[in-house]
């Protein structure tokens, strides 16, 4: 197999996936690869009353009726649509859906901007056209058409950053279930087969941005993803996603257990500030989401390995979380200083341990962006 810098779901548990389906004897909606139970298995893992002969890993840390609904939503037929605030895990989500139910999470259209209608319908070969003109062969399609043709899962990643052009066009789409090629006079329309359906992605952030209309909304069914609060599942996150990460760069290196306390309690100290501040000004531009504890566990990791002595330190870890969350000046530096100065140095007078370390690291970073 040809290696690759992150392999999709399918190809990274193709082992999994194989072995679930080889024992699924559940109904299966449409031209599903795996039975809803099974799909909820292999995002969620197995526990002992499944009855496996093996144990199924836990891949997505949530709610397991976030699941189910969209599980369900996409039996029925309909869009799901994941909406949350960043770093939440909406796109891994919708990642493992696409490749329990289809094997085939590649069929995405990233929504930005410049996305275009091309984007999510067919555009054309210019090439071959003026060879041959427009035809059938000379047609490129969309991921999203696609996965009409194939009868699979598409995915449309970040809804509301995509112009409103753009998502009445999708309209059609899940309501008709076709698309029409007008340049074409024969075979010009593509019809979707059964099991086509789109999983979509949406920023809670970005309400204003291009609101979706109420006729697109009345085309998804809505699953919220919120925020994880709970210390012990929001470790178990961290943890798993920084093991992968380990694996991928294929670095040894233990957590400490400690440090990863220092870090979830960090981000909880800084998403309660921002919850009592009266003003953006006193916010970090950061979401301080679960996603950004991983990036800055992940940062301070290659820091300790490529230029320290390949052991996690309160300090590295400190300088990667100040160097991570600064993103404005002087603003996000004033808050993280008064959080410093406010909140760690009592701390590692009181707690001692890891903190004094924390403490320290934290005033050089801030002191060298200053």
């Amino acid at each position: 197999m040809t290696e690759m810098l992150r392999a999709p779901a399918e190809v990274k548990y193709a082992e999994e996936l194989d072995w679930l389906e080889s024992v699924d004897d559940g109904p299966k909606p449409f031209s599903w690869r795996l039975s809803p139970r099974m799909v909820r298995l292999f995002v969620l893992g197995s526990e002992r009353a499944d009855g496996l002969d093996r144990e199924i890993s836990q891949k997505w840390f949530g709610d397991r009726s976030f699941v189910e609904r969209s599980i369900v939503t996409l039996a029925s037929d309909r869009g799901l649509l994941l909406i949350g605030d960043p770093g939440t895990g909406k796109s891994w989500l919708a990642e493992l859906l696409a490749a329990a139910i289809s094997r085939n999470s590649t069929l995405v259209v990233q929504g930005t901007a410049g996305t275009t209608e091309d984007h999510i319908k067919y555009s054309w070969n210019v090439s071959m056209v003026i060879a041959k003109g427009q035809s059938r062969a000379s047609m490129i399609p969309s991921p999203i058409m696609t996965a009409m043709e194939k009868g699979v899962i598409g995915r449309f990643e970040e809804l509301t950053r995509s112009t409103s052009d753009v998502q009445d066009a999708l309209i059609s789409i899940l309501s008709e279930k076709y698309v029409s090629i007008p340049e074409l006079e024969d075979d010009n329309i593509v019809f979707a087969q059964p099991g086509f359906s789109i999983i979509a992605t949406a920023n809670s952030r970005d309400r204003g941005v291009n609101d979706l209309s109420s006729a697109l909304k009345r085309r998804f069914n809505f699953v919220r993803i919120p925020v994880v609060t709970n210390k012990k599942s929001e470790a178990e996150i961290v943890r798993f996603r920084t093991s992968e990460l380990l694996r991928r760069h294929q670095i040894e290196l233990d957590v400490p257990p400690n440090l990863l306390d220092i870090l979830l309690q960090s981000f909880a100290d800084l998403r309660a500030a921002a919850a009592s501040a009266t003003s953006d000004d006193e916010k970090l531009e950061s979401a301080l989401s679960t996603a950004e504890q991983i990036g800055v566990l992940e940062d301070a990791i290659l820091h300790s390995t490529f230029f320290g002595d390949r052991s996690l330190r309160a300090e590295t870890l400190a300088g990667s979380l100040v160097g991570s969350l600064a993103r404005r000046s002087p603003e996000d530096l004033a808050i993280l200083n008064k959080y410093w100065h406010g909140v760690v140095e009592p701390r590692s007078k009181e707690d001692g341990g890891e903190w004094p370390a924390f403490l320290e690291g934290g005033r050089q970073a801030i002191a060298t962006l200053s």
